[in-house]
């Protein structure tokens, strides 16, 4: 994985990213004041051309045959070991494809949005992220599992299952691998063995699961000729699971660009775009240390950090009971990324609660408040804020644990209520006016004949 904790020390080093003079500077301080001899509309530019963030790109564009079919697959359970959940279950258009929930209930539920339930309790360990912008992200999923290498390969957990003639199916680079993980999951959409075909698979048996995955696809008629034309000149019995992956990776970036947001016409010389509230909060982002992790013109360096965020939930087999979730850390078997997760990307993050790789908190503005004497707000974490009882009680006490690895960006950073406010009237210029109604992407059936789940 690649790593950027060069520029930490970098920012460290310099003085600059406090927020609201948290290391004893002046409120004077030009760096954090607009400069008396421009506007505030020419500062904010200025910072955002200084620290090397502009519009965000356009997706590339994606033949509709390959959208279709991308569709089809991400909404169909036939994907599922059991038949009963697709990818768009826990990534609803309703809800910014997210599912409103802190952490998803996958596999052998019913129901969808807040009436989902689980037999048995059961929760996925991790908060489903949004997939806007997918063609701007070179690692995606919490922990950074799957990324691209500087080589330009795509790596995942899968190794060298994810053989040379499936790495030349993907057109949109980690994109394209976004499918072949949580159809292998058991608690997402496989399932445990003995109730599927796919569940009979060993853990570690990737190419078995995906070719039998293949197999169910290709008993169904339709998806054969869909897979064809989204493929032309390659025959169905040619064509492996990377083939399924790269459809729906195609799928969301066509159809979940999100790039016409206030902020990018700012950029593009828009003057008007912002009001000076926003502007001020885009001066506070550009002057504190916000910029930082959330960089570049997808504002996010999509490194993991350690944000100090309290741990609830299932875990995913860290510590010593196996209900803790050590993060990034299982990714880069590195100590120092413990409680690490990759930085969140920010456009439509006004739609995209709850927020936090677990879902810890409701509301944008209580997040961005956490920012400020983060060790204080860990240790008073209200877990009746994630308003789901049964996972109240699994909350870890293991703040000890949290703030030894703490990203170093985080000490000293106090800020006011007011910058707080500022910050959060700017996010909301980060949101695409075109993804606060998705229900479009959603097909009408899919080739299995089996429900849809698109409130």
């Amino acid at each position: 994985m690649r790593r950027r904790r060069a520029v930490l020390g970098v920012w460290l080093a310099s003085g600059l990213g406090g927020c609201d003079a948290p290391e004893g500077r002046p409120a004077d301080d030009p760096v954090l004041q607009p400069r008396a001899d421009t506007t505030l509309v020419d500062e904010v530019r200025r910072l955002a051309d200084d620290r090397g963030i502009g519009p965000l790109a356009a997706a590339p564009d994606v033949r509709p045959a390959l959208v279709t079919l991308g569709r089809a697959l991400a909404f169909d359970k036939e994907l599922s070991g059991n038949r009963n959940i697709s990818c768009m279950t826990c990534h609803l258009p309703k809800f910014a494809t997210g599912d409103n929930r802190s952490l998803s209930i996958g596999e052998g539920a019913t129901g969808f949005n807040g009436q989902r339930v689980h037999p048995t309790g059961v929760f996925i360990p991790r908060n489903a992220p949004p997939l806007f912008n997918l063609h701007a992200m070179d690692a995606l999923f919490w922990d950074g599992r799957v990324f691209v290498d500087e080589d330009g390969f795509v790596r995942t957990p899968a190794g060298d299952a994810v053989m040379p003639e499936m790495q030349a199916v993907f057109e949109f680079g980690a994109a394209s691998a976004i499918g072949l993980f949580p159809v292998l999951s058991r608690i997402e959409m496989r399932g445990n063995p003995g109730t599927n075909e796919l569940a009979a698979f060993a853990d570690d048996d990737f190419e078995g699961a995906w070719a039998a995955l293949m197999a169910r696809l290709g008993a169904i008629p339709a998806y054969r000729s869909m897979f064809e034309a989204a493929y032309p000149g390659t025959p169905f019995a040619e064509m492996t699971f990377a083939h399924a992956s790269n459809a729906i990776g195609g799928f969301f970036v066509a159809e979940l660009e999100a790039v016409d947001t206030k902020w990018d016409r700012f950029l593009a010389g828009d003057d008007a775009a912002l009001n000076d509230t926003q502007l001020r909060g885009a001066r506070n982002f550009l002057t504190a240390r916000c910029h930082v992790c959330h960089g570049g013109d997808a504002l996010t360096d999509l490194e993991p950090h350690n944000v100090a965020l309290r741990q609830f939930g299932p875990g995913v087999g860290n510590g010593a009971d196996g209900k803790d979730d050590f993060g990034a850390m299982n990714v880069t078997g590195d100590s120092g990324d413990r409680y690490a997760f990759r930085t969140t990307p920010l456009r439509n993050v006004e739609l995209t609660g709850p927020y936090g790789h677990a879902g810890q908190f409701d509301s944008l503005k209580d997040f961005i408040g956490h920012y400020s004497e983060s060790h204080l707000k860990l240790a008073s974490y209200d877990v009746t804020k994630i308003h789901e009882p049964l996972l109240t009680p699994t909350l870890r006490d293991n703040v000890a644990e949290i703030l030894a690895t703490r990203d170093p960006l985080l000490e000293g950073v106090v800020f006011p209520d007011t910058f707080r406010d500022e910050l959060h009237e700017f996010m909301k210029t980060l949101t695409d006016p075109a993804s606060r109604n998705l229900r479009f992407i959603a097909p009408v059936s899919v080739p299995s004949g089996l429900p849809i789940d698109k409130p």
